[in-house]
């Protein structure tokens, strides 16, 4: 009831209806937003620079783009599948 129209379209498209009903609500809302933003981004590392903008400033070497790999690998994605 949380996600509709657009935004379920969006999950179920890349994941399948069955992977994304096996989704939390809080994992669907996140991953929505995450897809947004790798979509309005030119690059995976300002993705994950805008993505973890704080927890970022706390580590020795940030590598964004590496933790959004991983956080998409998750997920069974890719970048380039993200970016449509």
């Amino acid at each position: 009831p949380y996600l509709r129209g657009r935004a379920i379209r969006l999950i179920r498209g890349m994941l399948g209806d069955e992977k994304t009903e096996g989704l939390d609500l809080f994992d669907r809302v996140q991953l929505v937003h995450v897809i947004h933003i790798c979509r309005t981004s030119p690059s995976l590392s300002e993705a994950g620079r805008v993505l973890f903008a704080v927890s970022r400033q706390r580590k020795k070497n940030a590598n964004d783009a590496d933790r959004l790999r991983k956080y998409l690998s998750r997920f069974s994605l890719e970048w380039k599948h993200v970016r449509g």
